[in-house]
């Protein structure tokens, strides 16, 4: 806070709303504050509905010097930085950008127990209704995923639109997606062309699945393979793609893309982000999917909530369709 005064331009109260708007960013003190233990460290990251809308967020904490990532023994004020990159957004006092984990040492899972987990107990990849097979696996200090883009008359994706109205982010199945978004076809060879610095949604060819006892992470996509980004809003928490009774064979994941600095080509298949798992200390009382209303179970388009007819992604036809309040600086 020391740095704000220095740093604001102006301020706005957030009590009936307030616009945010593109490509401005803002600080937002949260309602919450933290008092770890000393054992205890935590990290914060967008949640799913965010990250979808292309809302750029990051959690800055006092005497810091690093986002999102919060100290063990940490006591104080959390502050959230809200950049909306591709459209305006309206939001309300008490509405929820970010979520926070909280994790005791390294709870990773090495790749060796991946393999196994996958062979032996719970299949974590799925192509249609039958597991990956164990020898497909692409795993190197994490679990690949590869992209979706079976196509030819399928949209296999969405790329923002330039301009558009802004979205109330209290609105849910509420605005067509038509007004924000262009489909996005495959190519001839099932290949797209990312346009440097556009924001794409598209989906996993596999269904991810996340057993009771685990939780993933979608990790930083190697700068080596291409100058993309492709985990803006990236976990997976218990039970996504899961089903106790094993009618759910996995979820496939919603991929938000940018290209940065020139195009990048992608073809089917290709593996584009990576999952690390990490140990749950015990399996949670309700899990991912019908035990807590999620909303992306199952999902079979990458748009988020706010968007009706949520089915369109895979067969649309072509063509138009109390406390006190926090302000931001």
């Amino acid at each position: 806070m020391k740095r704000v005064e220095e740093l604001t331009l102006h301020t706005v109260d957030i009590r009936d709303g307030a616009t945010l708007e593109l490509d401005r960013p803002y600080l937002i003190p949260l309602v919450e504050e933290l008092e770890l233990p000393h054992y205890v460290q935590a990290k914060a990251n967008p949640k799913s509905s965010t990250g979808r809308l292309d809302v750029f967020t990051r959690v800055i904490t006092d005497g810091n010097n690093r986002f999102d990532d919060i100290p063990a023994g940490y006591k104080g004020r959390l502050y959230l930085e809200v950049v909306p990159r591709s459209f305006a957004v309206h939001v309300h006092e008490l509405m929820s950008l970010n979520q926070l984990r909280l994790s005791q040492g390294d709870a990773r899972v090495k790749d060796s127990a991946l393999r196994a987990l996958h062979a032996e107990s719970f299949p974590l990849l799925y192509l249609g209704d039958q597991p990956v097979p164990t020898d497909d696996l692409d795993i190197s200090d994490g679990l690949f995923l590869s992209v979706d883009l079976r196509g030819p008359s399928e949209i296999v994706g969405y790329r923002a639109k330039k301009s558009s109205h802004r979205i109330d982010l209290a609105r849910i199945r509420h605005y067509d997606w038509r007004d924000y978004w262009e489909p996005v076809y495959p190519e001839p060879g099932g290949r797209v062309v990312l346009t440097p610095e556009t924001f794409y949604l598209l989906l996993s060819a596999e269904g991810v699945c996340v057993p009771p006892e685990y939780a993933a992470e979608m990790m930083a996509y190697d700068p080596t393979a291409g100058e993309l980004r492709t985990h803006y809003a990236g976990f997976f928490d218990p039970g996504f793609g899961y089903s106790r009774d094993q009618q759910q064979l996995g979820s496939r994941a919603a991929l938000e893309v940018r290209a940065r600095d020139v195009p990048f080509m992608i073809e089917h298949g290709q593996p584009i982000c990576k999952l690390a798992f990490e140990s749950m200390l015990e399996e949670p009382d309700r899990l991912y999917g019908e035990d807590v209303n999620s909303n992306y179970q199952g999902q079979m388009t990458m748009l988020s909530k706010h968007f009706t007819e949520q089915n369109a992604g895979r067969d649309a036809a072509r063509g138009p369709v109390s406390p006190s309040a926090p302000s931001l600086f």
